[in-house]
Formats: C-alpha cells, structure tokens, sequence
C-alpha cells in the first residue's frame, strides 16, 4: 500500500490531502492513540474544570458510572487485569491462522486483524520494509505467558513481535466479559 504525500494546492499554501487518505489513514491513528495512551488521557484535562463546575460534560465523562470501571482501583471479582497484546504476521492467512488458533486455546477474548500495515525496522544490520497483519488481542494479564509461548510455536517469524500494553479500565460489561471468554 502506498500513501500519497500531501501537496501544495496551487490555490492555497495549506496542504491538500485526498479523502481516501484521510479514510485510510484515520481509524488507524486513533485506534493507535487509544490504545497506547488510554482513553483517560484524553478526557480526563478535558473534563477536569467541568467536574469543577458541575456542567454536563463532566457528567458525561464520569468514570463514577456504573458502566466503566478503572481497573487499579476494581475490588469487585467480576473482572481480572487485563491487557492488550500487538502481534504481526506477514500476511492474512498467517493472521487468520493464528488469531483463530489464540481464541480457540481461549489465551484471548478476541482478536482484531488489522490489514495493510507497512512496518519498518532493522534486521541484520540492514533496514527493512514490510507489509503485514496487526493482531490486536485482548485477554488476561495472566495469560501472557501462556499467549507469548503460542505465538512463538504457531508463528512463522524467528522473532516475533509480542508487545503487551495495560487496560487500565474500559466497559465493565466488556471486561467481565473477557474474564469469561479466557482460561484462568
């Protein structure tokens, strides 16, 4: 896949960029940015004076609902820590093996496959560039182990890429959900 730079319109000293590429590009970089930075980080300076003030907004973003959870400070035993696990393979079929494979076992609550990511990297002192599959899996901060050994029995690659990120909170219906679709 390729992506097209942004040019100058000649009308205009603001960078032009097609909505194909905007499509393409966007739901990419936001699931990146809630996944890496958490969706508190984005609301809580939002809402901080909000919550002051007692407006609408605050309410709105409230992590006292009763359906979303955070989980350093959980003591109820319907959810257990969790994490997110990115995985890469090189092409759809190893992707669908693999995914399928990890949900099976129950090592994951669920696997998104995510297509036509472009990674670069150093291998062997020289620079590569690859097309591949992200795995975005979701399951219990226990079974890390357990999914790392999978991985490197079930992947083709002779390093594969298995980087864990903390849930630190989320939908508390979700969440009990993982707990129940995961072996303990």
């Amino acid at each position: 896949m390729s992506f097209s730079t942004p040019t100058l319109n000649s009308s205009s000293s603001r960078p032009f960029i097609s909505t194909s590429t905007l499509r393409r590009r966007l739901p990419f970089v936001g699931a990146f940015c809630m996944l890496t930075f958490g969706l508190t980080n984005f609301y809580t300076p939002l809402c901080s004076s909000a919550l002051k003030t007692g407006s609408k907004l605050g309410s709105r973003f409230s992590t006292k609902s009763s359906n979303f959870i955070q989980m350093e400070g959980n003591t109820s035993n319907t959810t257990v820590p969790s994490i997110v696990v990115y995985v890469t393979v090189p092409n759809k079929e190893a992707g669908k093996k693999l995914s399928e494979s990890i949900v099976k076992e129950k090592l994951a609550a669920c696997v998104n496959r995510v297509p036509g990511i472009e990674s670069v990297y150093l291998w062997e002192g020289k620079i590569q560039t690859d097309s591949e599959e992200l795995l975005i899996i979701k399951t219990r901060q226990s079974l890390l182990e357990a999914l790392t050994d999978h991985v490197k029995a079930n992947h083709e690659y002779d390093v594969p890429e298995v980087i864990s990120l903390p849930i630190t909170g989320g939908s508390l219906k979700y969440l009990e959900w993982l707990k129940e679709s995961t072996r303990e």
